[in-house]
């Protein structure tokens, strides 16, 4: 099925409704990436929108153009947090009552976010602990009280808006050569790709999955679009267990390449793109400059645009990313140690077992006991990662008995 036999899209008419309501992101050049890379890497900047991501674009522009007894009757949301924002706004804007159905595990920045930005309009329902399940419950209640649902992702009219940042792009940088573009439903993907490609034929168009939720990705090498059992909520605006229908047919036509990125790789670059050009980018929002490193070959010496999705990463969240961050890089381990039976054991393994740099983060005896013996629980944090071998090497050569809990996913889940 071609992209122009599944939905016609009327981007312009999305760009002239949006006008007033949503901001004109900035596309800006990253000296460092570009560097880095051999490329003219820009960033399209959506972290800047007003509710903090390019939700907004969609929600809106499928409300604003309701049928006036739709409006009347309010509409219904389900959300990993972006999307709920989104749809807040919009209902502040045009004087309607929403419904939003969140995951209850939705970082508190965002539920407090869709507070203040729907206000007294809104009534906000937690539920669930993915996306897929609020939106369960968020279809039974539209259905019983006759309100409309806005899709996050899988609809024309959200399609239409999530593509006005394809509009953008294209008027600020017309002679891009790839964009890379994350993917959680596939609405913004399916947007931006479909409006670009029908300007540029030969343009790269590259999707970006977290790697614990690859819902597009087995779509893709499935033929149709099908139900994860289980994922990896972490990167929480990109982690669904299915893809839309209609955003599967756009993406099966559009992309060129669908890419997935580790997790911990992805707070690897939340870090850098931090402390390197204080840009604060939530997990979803850094997976396409994320993505780089796995494609560097293929972007040296052009121009490519990383939409940025979105920035907002509650900072009680920060210790998380950190620790993943530094488990990803090899550069944080965690042991069970059994020490040998004998005084000063825990003194030998401080003085002589640790390197120069290495720095102790966690001890814990597994079993409670004053002695210097029995097992415990130990991270260890390293200068860096190639310090890893020769740790091991004192372990044998003081002949302390170790288990190591990053090779071992049960007991790192069950004890760390």
């Amino acid at each position: 099925m071609s992209v122009e036999n599944v939905v016609e899209l009327d981007f312009t008419g999305a760009a002239e409704r949006l006008k007033g309501t949503v901001k004109r992101t900035p596309l800006e050049y990253n000296l460092g990436l570009s560097k880095t890379y051999n490329a003219n890497i820009y960033l399209k900047r959506e972290d800047f929108q007003v509710v903090r991501s390019y939700k907004l674009r969609g929600a809106y522009n499928m409300i604003s153009t309701l049928e006036p007894e739709q409006m009347a009757q309010g509409v219904v949301c389900a959300s990993a947090g972006n999307h709920a924002q989104g749809v807040a706004y919009s209902c502040k804007k045009l004087n309607i009552k929403g419904v939003i159905f969140m995951p209850e595990i939705t970082p508190k920045q965002k539920v407090r976010q869709t507070e203040m930005f729907g206000g007294d309009l809104i009534e906000i329902v937690l539920v669930g602990d993915t996306f897929d399940d609020c939106l369960k419950e968020a279809l039974a209640y539209t259905a019983e009280h006759k309100m409309t649902f806005i899709p996050p992702f899988d609809n024309a009219k959200v399609i239409e808006g999530q593509g006005t940042v394809g509009v953008e792009i294209f008027e600020d940088l017309p002679e891009l050569d790839m964009v890379i573009m994350p993917i959680g439903g596939g609405g913004l993907a399916s947007g931006v790709g479909s409006y670009l490609r029908n300007l540029k034929p030969d343009i790269q168009l590259i999707g970006v999955e977290p790697q614990g939720a690859p819902s597009m990705k087995q779509a893709l090498n499935n033929g149709s679009p099908v139900i994860l059992n289980d994922i990896d909520r972490f990167v929480d605006g990109a982690a669904v267990k299915r893809v839309g229908s209609l955003t599967f047919e756009y993406c099966k036509t559009l992309l060129d390449q669908m890419l997935l990125i580790p997790e911990g790789k992805v707070c690897t670059t939340i870090l850098k793109l931090y402390n390197e050009d204080a840009i604060v980018v939530e997990p979803a929002g850094a997976l396409a400059v994320a993505s780089l490193d796995y494609i560097k070959d293929q972007i040296e010496g052009k121009t490519v645009v990383c939409i940025v999705s979105g920035g907002n990463n509650d900072i009680e969240r920060m210790q998380e990313i950190k620790e993943k961050s530094l488990l990803f890089e090899g550069l944080k381990h965690y042991f069970i140690v059994r020490f040998p039976q004998r005084p000063g054991a825990l003194k030998l393994f401080v003085n002589n077992v640790l390197g120069p740099h290495d720095d102790i983060t966690r001890f814990e005896f597994i079993k409670k006991t004053n002695k210097e013996n029995g097992p415990a629980l130990v991270g260890i944090e390293l200068a860096k990662p190639t310090d890893y071998d020769s740790l091991l090497a004192r372990m044998k050569e003081f002949k302390f008995e170790i288990i190591e809990l990053n090779n071992d996913q049960t007991l790192f889940e069950y004890l760390v």
